[in-house]
């Protein structure tokens, strides 16, 4: 078990790393086999800036 420098990579091992990318290529392959519409980037990039509108807001109201 390979040991990983926190200024290399987040994970401790390879091992660690290299189970995050299987999981994370299957999940991209499994959105890309989503045989449904995909959605546009400006819809996509609107929800999030509400999303994030809405944490600064949550954020504020707890500093009061």
């Amino acid at each position: 078990m390979a040991k990983l420098s926190p200024i290399e990579s987040e994970f401790a091992t390879t091992e660690e790393a290299e189970a995050y990318d299987l999981w994370f290529r299957a999940k991209v392959q499994e959105a890309l086999d989503e045989p449904g519409p995909g959605i546009p980037h400006d819809v996509v990039m609107a929800e999030m800036r509400a999303l994030i509108e809405s944490k600064k807001l949550d954020a504020a109201d707890l500093g009061r």
